[in-house]
């Protein structure tokens, strides 16, 4: 009789999950906290309790992908449909990655052969070796994943500094075609969505004219001392506030060139 050590269990699928969290939150670059990650990733020993329950398989696999939906929405959060199921699509394909590769080195260390016929060996220090080459070629997966940059090239987070020494945390797309600009200072205009923004601070507040294909008005804009996008600042812009979504996935802030061109 196979011995089942649950202490065991509850930790491997806790690394697990945080891994595949890790790896959907550095694709995506979603840039959620660790520890929702890890509160996430908490969640998934719900799953465990279903090993435990006699269900048929119909249930079970209801039962998996509510506990999914359960564990993505604590480590990114809601912002809308699309955003969810992009980030549980990953988490899926991240996961059949992650086990068809652990499951492929199993097969090639666990077992020996004479002839045909193969008998499992003590596989103690092999699940050592499976452990670290798994780990090595998924940083390799990531890493190519990170440089060929697919869909995800021009999204970068920022933090915008204000008068007042607050710190706005958000998730930029780097749009080309945005060439908004305060006529009288000259100042680029970058757009954060006003849901962002605490209203019960003191901004220093401008209204500037702005003028786009089917429309034309004011926008309302604050001041802030400067902008810092990898390591580098600029502080030649206007905080814009848009009501609108911007439609692009997880997104909350449009930049332009004009910014990242003056970075220092």
């Amino acid at each position: 009789m196979m011995k089942i050590y649950i202490d065991l269990v509850i930790i491997l699928n806790f690394v697990l999950d945080l891994i595949l969290l890790m790896s959907v939150n550095f694709i995506l670059r979603r840039n959620s906290k660790l520890w929702r990650l890890i509160l996430g990733s908490f969640m998934g020993n719900i799953t465990i309790i279903l090993l435990f329950i006699r269900i048929n398989n119909i249930v079970f696999v209801l039962s998996k992908l509510v506990c999914s939906l359960v564990i993505i929405l604590v480590a990114f959060g809601y912002k809308d449909i699309k955003y969810v199921i992009k980030n549980i699509t990953y988490f899926y394909i991240v996961s059949m990655l992650l086990g068809g590769g652990i499951y492929f080195l199993e097969n090639q260390f666990a077992y020996s052969n004479k002839g045909l016929v193969f008998t499992e060996q003590d596989i103690g220090y092999y699940y050592g070796i499976i452990f670290i080459l798994g780990i090595f070629i998924f940083i390799k997966y990531l890493k190519s994943i990170r440089e060929m940059g697919y869909h995800y090239s021009n999204y970068y987070n920022c933090k915008i500094y204000f008068e007042d020494d607050n710190v706005l945390v958000v998730n930029a797309f780097l749009d080309t075609g945005n060439k908004l600009k305060d006529p009288y200072s000259n100042k680029s205009i970058i757009l954060v969505d006003d849901k962002l923004i605490d209203k019960s601070r003191n901004y220093v507040t401008l209204y500037v004219p702005y003028h786009s294909l089917n429309n034309q008005g004011l926008l309302k804009c604050y001041k802030a001392r400067r902008i810092e996008i990898d390591g580098k600042s600029y502080d030649k812009f206007l905080v814009g506030i848009s009501d609108e979504n911007f439609f692009i996935d997880g997104i909350n802030c449009i930049i332009n060139n004009k910014i990242m061109e003056g970075l220092r």
